[in-house]
């Protein structure tokens, strides 16, 4: 294991909330609905994403606490489903388009990783930054899969479910979906949170795959 880089941390993290909102805007933006276009999300300005609690303090709190997993969240991008021809579908392809950015993202730096892990590359010294780049990636990408609002897979769950069963469920996160999510979180079960028990071990495997050498997991 390499030793915590503070600054790459906190970069590989900007980029990862960076791409993962502007995918949401994208998409929307595809389907039909230009609200976060014209609100002027549909950028990879950073800028433009960042929410003061989830994308600086709470974020730098886990990292201070050597949480195993550093996690948070942007402005939410909004979109007008008045606006979509299947509100219910496109909801949810809209929630995926921002876990799907960051796994192409994690794939992109895990072959630009493999090309300059060589003895002599003279971009050697970048690996690092790229390893805590995919780590970031695949750990936002499934946490934010996670079937419980305010996350994305909570959407996505909605728009797979039939019509009957999505509206109940769409109730019961809305209601609860919070609450859900920060027993996930906190560590009740021994000192380790659901988190730590059953998704690291799942981000852990697939950046293992990622990153040659496995050096920061």
């Amino acid at each position: 294991m390499i030793a915590i880089s503070l600054p790459s941390l906190i970069i590989s993290f900007l980029l990862a909330i960076t791409i993962h909102e502007a995918a949401h805007a994208w998409m929307a933006d595809r389907l039909g609905d230009p609200t976060a276009r014209l609100m002027g999300r549909l950028t990879l300005n950073p800028l433009a994403h960042i929410d003061l609690y989830g994308t600086v303090l709470f974020p730098l709190m886990l990292i201070l606490l050597r949480f195993p997993i550093i996690f948070g969240w942007a402005k939410p991008v909004r979109y007008d489903p008045y606006n979509l021809a299947n509100p219910r579908r496109d909801s949810a392809l809209i929630s995926l388009a921002g876990p799907l950015s960051n796994l192409t993202l994690a794939t992109a730096a895990a072959l630009v990783l493999r090309i300059i892990s060589t003895p002599f590359s003279p971009l050697l010294f970048f690996s690092s930054f790229l390893s805590y780049l995919i780590l970031i990636n695949v750990a936002l990408a499934i946490f934010n899969l996670l079937p419980i609002h305010p996350l994305d897979g909570g959407k996505i769950l909605v728009g797979l479910l039939p019509q009957k069963e999505a509206y109940e469920a769409d109730v019961f996160l809305r209601r609860y979906g919070i609450l859900v999510l920060f027993f996930l979180i906190f560590p009740i079960f021994g000192g380790m949170s659901f988190i730590s028990l059953v998704i690291w071990p799942v981000i852990s495997f697939l950046a293992g795959i990622l990153i040659p050498g496995n050096p920061i997991i």
